[in-house]
């Protein structure tokens, strides 16, 4: 029986969206790590790459249009296409921030419809951002309040779409990701500029719930999450969320850079940002606890030995 099990991990193929960017390049290694073959969607021609292992395909969700042979014996798919929330979020872009990941997951069903395919599971990413923003909440997948304000609406609308591979026999998996730290990208350098430079800073009173998790655990929940046939709704956080006080006080210890400015006011970075500003205020202490109870471990349960691990 172990044989067999592994004969088909070996055999396995996942279609993956985004595979290009930060979190979906670490998932394709840990994809190659196991032995799965990777398919993968770009909206760029000069992306496609054509290996053993790694087939890529052309797509265009704002006009409908994809290869389909991106179906051909794939046994799962591995959703994370859609517009960076990282830039300044005018009415239009706001409208690109949803449509992106809503027309790219209807396109994804619309070409399963009526047709027999091998793709058993669908995990897409969401993320904490659907949760309301608290500073005394714990959230857990359970906890049904949307955040009413714009990062909730994404997520939301995201969620409900992803749903739809259930009309054509898949089974959904969602993961709510927090902060995403790497040394790769992400927030995490921008994070450190400022506190390098000597200008680092608290935000706010600093009160503010960080979710975060390293890269690394976040790639290995979704193989996780595959390799395991499990289904529903995840947290994609560490096990310790801290303040933003923390947050920043860590870093700057472990680049060994002083903190000596006063806390930068809320109003002062909605001037600079506008209604981006909600991405270092919001407030989500999230919950891990449900991935832990299915025997899914942590590399990184706490900051400091994450950071350490990132700037070494």
């Amino acid at each position: 029986m172990v044989y067999s099990f592994c004969n088909f991990k070996l055999k396995m193929r996942v279609l993956i969206t985004g595979a290009t960017g930060l979190i979906g390049s670490d998932i394709v290694k840990a994809c190659h790590l196991q032995g799965f073959t990777v398919n993968y969607l770009t909206t760029q021609q000069s992306k496609i790459i054509h290996k053993d292992n790694y087939q890529g395909f052309y797509w265009n969700p704002q006009k409908e249009e994809i290869d389909r042979k991106c179906f051909h014996n794939v046994d799962a798919i591995i959703h994370l296409a859609g517009a960076t929330i990282s830039k300044r979020w005018t009415p239009e872009y706001k409208e690109e921030i949803i449509s992106s990941r809503v027309k790219s997951t209807q396109l994804l069903i619309d070409n399963l419809k009526g047709e027999s395919h091998s793709i058993k599971h669908t995990i897409s990413g969401s993320a904490i951002g659907i949760y309301p923003d608290s500073l005394v909440n714990y959230y857990d997948e359970n906890f049904k309040e949307i955040n009413t304000m714009f990062l909730g609406e994404v997520a939301k609308a995201w969620e409900k779409t992803v749903d739809g591979f259930s009309n054509v026999n898949v089974k959904v998996s969602k993961i709510r990701t927090g902060l995403v730290l790497s040394n790769k990208g992400g927030a995490l350098p921008e994070m450190m500029k400022p506190i390098k430079f000597g200008f680092g800073a608290a935000l706010g009173d600093g009160k503010q719930w960080q979710s975060w998790i390293h890269i690394n655990d976040l790639s290995n929940m979704f193989m996780y999450l595959l390799n395991h046939n499990l289904y529903g709704i995840y947290n994609g956080v560490a096990p310790n969320p801290v303040t933003n006080k923390e947050l920043t006080k860590i870093i700057a210890k472990a680049l060994k850079r002083p903190l000596f400015l006063p806390n930068i006011p809320r109003f002062s970075m909605k001037l600079i940002l506008g209604e981006m500003h909600m991405l270092l205020f919001d407030s989500q202490r999230v919950s891990s606890i449900k991935i832990e109870d299915k025997g899914f471990v942590f590399e990184y349960h706490y900051l400091k030995p994450a950071l350490q691990d990132l700037l070494e």
